[in-house]
């Protein structure tokens, strides 16, 4: 070999190890992954945050519901005042406004949504049933708000909404 093409080899092996570094392509490559890793992770992220706001719907439901039971064997009838129940629960939240009606033999709780969009709505009803009688109570969730005001205030079923607990 010349050594004028050994020199000129050298000199390109030296080059190289200086050009450190990424190309165009690879940095194009590294935003295309992340922009679609972003994509997929974002709607879930988002959707948790939903998530919390309704939990607290169905904690305050539920126990608005126990509040009834409570006041059921106490009292021998159930009440649409929510103060009498003894839960501290407040009748309007940042995410929810909550009310509740009752006569002798049932109650229904509500809480609706403020932000319909993105939180369900949830009623929650008491009733009795059995000989002796005995209360029961079912919590149920819907996406459409007018839908909550159709569920009877003795349902034992959530139709047309979702069953979430009882």
């Amino acid at each position: 070999m010349k050594t004028e093409f050994k020199t000129k080899f050298l000199q390109h092996l030296h080059q190289r190890k200086q050009d450190k570094g990424f190309t165009l392509i690879e940095l194009l490559v590294v935003i295309i992954i992340i922009g679609i890793l972003s994509a997929i992770a974002l709607p879930s992220f988002l959707n948790q945050a939903n998530k919390a706001k309704q939990s607290e719907a169905k904690q305050y439901i539920g126990s608005l519901n126990k509040g009834q039971q409570a006041f059921f064997t106490e009292e021998g009838k159930f009440t649409s005042d929510m103060s009498t129940l003894g839960v501290g629960i407040k009748t309007d939240t940042t995410n929810y406004s909550y009310s509740c009606t009752g006569t002798d033999s049932s109650a229904l709780c509500m809480g609706k949504s403020k932000n319909t969009n993105t939180l369900n709505t949830y009623a929650g009803s008491v009733f009795l049933e059995g000989n002796p009688k005995t209360s029961r109570s079912i919590l149920c969730e819907t996406t459409a708000p007018s839908q909550a005001g159709l569920i009877a205030q003795d349902a034992s079923d959530c139709a047309p909404m979702k069953a979430v607990g009882g």
